[in-house]
């Protein structure tokens, strides 16, 4: 977009209670962020939800002032620009009514036939929810997928640092400004994330740190995604917000299940109760629901498990499956002798244990 039509959207986006949607109504029925802010009052009071507080906010002199500073402070950082009806706007944001009307981007950032996911949970990530997020990144490292996050503590921040190490493009949806990173003690990876990834924002430079920035930078990490993960969660917390977000958006939840006397487990199997998202029991449900496909020369990664116990049951489909290689469920009860029921809840009890993972057209192989 050329600097003055920046000018003018900046104008349009600092305007006080002119949010996201109702800046697209105004643009759409003018024609432009220029237009809007040189229509005349009466005009625009026949738009719907417009009123006369709006309209005496719109018109104020200071916003395309603050605008040019901003300008001033894009070019001068390098910062690269994303006007919602251009067509380098991110695809999938573009589908998300309260997508921004601006967004802000540092890094190297190519969301170009890309799978996109979002991982998020729970500040005190535990143990447990580190190794699943270790496992499921590392198990999605041949989709070649972007990790998209909020550079929060917990679990946002062990996401970006598993997509640097695994040499994944990585996302860090931002809360403030360009200008500065939150949590402070965070600014040590910006460097690694804008290497291969980098940050997005629609917060200002000047936008002080609010807490309902976190609630508003949610629907980011949603939007640009076609997933979005939790890895664990309270029964209250910013990813159930997300995850609800996604859902609004008919994008893919997945929850990864925990024990019931887990506290950081109860939001995820509260999302999976209430059928708000699928169970994660392994990581390679993602490209199977999702329908990734593997790039040539790529190969699904083995993961050995160890000290594993089996029943019978569990052993004579595992030394099947092991001898014969990918295996449909009905071939499966056939060779074992076994009725289809009980070989379908053995597979979910092995798929549990991490010793099998179903794969696209019902096939079922060890892992």
């Amino acid at each position: 977009m050329t600097e003055n039509n920046l000018l003018y959207a900046l104008a349009l986006q600092h305007v006080p209670n002119v949010g996201d949607i109702t800046a697209k109504k105004l643009i759409s029925h003018c024609g432009s962020a220029e237009a809007v802010l040189k229509e005349k009052k009466q005009n625009l009071l026949k738009i719907d939800g417009v009123g006369s507080v709006l309209l005496n906010a719109l018109f104020k002199k200071n916003h395309l002032e603050e605008a040019e500073k901003e300008i001033d402070f894009i070019k001068n950082n390098h910062i690269k620009v994303y006007y919602f009806e251009d067509k380098a706007y991110p695809e999938k944001l573009k589908h998300c009514i309260d997508g921004p009307i601006l967004l802000f981007q540092s890094g190297n950032i190519n969301l170009e036939d890309k799978n996109i996911i979002s991982i998020v949970g729970t500040r005190k990530i535990t143990s447990n929810g580190i190794a699943f997020c270790e496992s499921l990144i590392e198990a999605l490292k041949p989709f070649n997928p972007i990790i998209v996050s909020g550079m929060a503590y917990g679990t946002d921040i062990t996401a970006h640092k598993l997509a640097i190490k695994n040499n994944l493009q990585t996302i860090g949806c931002l809360a403030h400004g360009l200008n500065t990173m939150y949590p402070k003690v965070h600014k040590k990876y910006i460097v690694d994330i804008e290497k291969n990834g980098g940050f997005f924002t629609d917060f200002w430079s000047t936008d002080k740190l609010d807490r309902n920035n976190f609630l508003k930078r949610n629907r980011i990490i949603a939007g640009l995604s076609e997933a979005t993960i939790v890895i664990e969660s309270a029964k209250k917390g910013g990813s159930l917000v997300t995850a609800d977000i996604a859902s609004s958006y008919n994008r893919d939840v997945f929850a990864v299940p925990g024990r019931t006397t887990d506290s950081q487990s109860v939001g995820c199997n509260d999302l999976i109760k209430h059928q708000k998202a699928h169970m994660l029991s392994t990581p390679l449900d993602v490209p199977y629901i999702l329908n990734w496909q593997l790039t040539e020369n790529k190969k699904l990664p083995v993961q050995k498990q160890l000290f594993v116990e089996l029943d019978t049951t569990e052993k004579v489909i595992y030394n099947y499956l092991k001898e014969n290689e990918k295996q449909q469920l009905d071939v499966i009860a056939i060779n074992c002798n076994m009725p289809i029921f009980k070989v379908s809840s053995t597979l979910l009890n092995m798929e549990l244990k991490g010793v099998i993972r179903p794969l696209p057209g019902k096939l079922f192989e060890v892992v």
